[in-house]
């Protein structure tokens, strides 16, 4: 199921993440996340209340997910990455000067998630913005831990906006260095797991012929 929300400029009341397990608050080393100079996991319990009143967790609160994760993305590239500009990542996440607006969002809704759960939730860039360009899409992915597998898939369209002139701007320069590295790093990574994909498909073909795929196998239908 997917659905789109056109969202006005407004006030972003975000979401406290509650403290994570030990398991949750240490990712994997092999997972991505350890590999990214900018963290992009979000981590997070589901609250019983008005988060699942009806058994599950509302579909709203899937698009507050997303929006309190990005917060979180930007201001890890002042924290991890670029700390002499950090005051002006943080600023994005504000109203004060240069700052960021949603455009649009669209979920994809997987399964329906309940109480008790654990998300993370996780950022990368669509692709990488030009120098010109006044917005950025961004690829959001909501894990549910107790599942294992991906609750829901966003995508977010950003617009850049300058508050005190009152227009959209274009992307700044300390924020396209950011995001080119972490453009870069995510192109890496890719290129890492497709190679590890292929490895283990060559492994697992390399089984099939030495067991029922070699010459003279003939498969074994049980006893009657």
């Amino acid at each position: 199921m997917a659905l789109n929300h056109q969202i006005a400029p407004r006030k972003m009341h975000l979401l406290r993440p509650h403290a994570p397990s030990n398991r949750l608050s240490r990712p994997h080393p092999t997972h991505p996340s350890h590999r990214m100079a900018v963290p992009s996991r979000w981590p997070r319990r589901v609250s019983r209340g008005p988060e699942t009143r009806r058994g599950h967790v509302n579909n709203v609160m899937y698009v507050r997910y997303a929006e309190s994760a990005r917060v979180g993305w930007v201001r890890n590239f002042g924290v991890h990455f670029d700390k002499g500009s950090a005051g002006r990542w943080e600023e994005l996440c504000s109203s004060r000067g240069t700052g960021m607006i949603l455009k649009s969002i669209r979920v994809d809704y997987k399964f329906p998630m309940t109480y008790p759960d654990q998300i993370s939730v996780f950022h990368k860039l669509r692709e990488m913005p030009s120098d010109d360009s006044s917005s950025f899409l961004l690829d959001v992915m909501i894990m549910s831990e107790s599942k294992q597998r991906p609750a829901a898939r966003c995508e977010e369209d950003i617009v850049v906006y300058d508050y005190k002139l009152g227009k959209k701007v274009a992307v700044r320069p300390f924020m396209m260095e950011g995001f080119r590295r972490t453009w870069e790093e995510q192109e890496r990574e890719k290129k890492r797991v497709v190679k590890r994909i292929q490895e283990i498909e060559e492994a697992v073909r390399k089984l099939e012929k030495e067991s029922w795929d070699r010459e003279g196998a003939v498969e074994d239908m049980g006893g009657v």
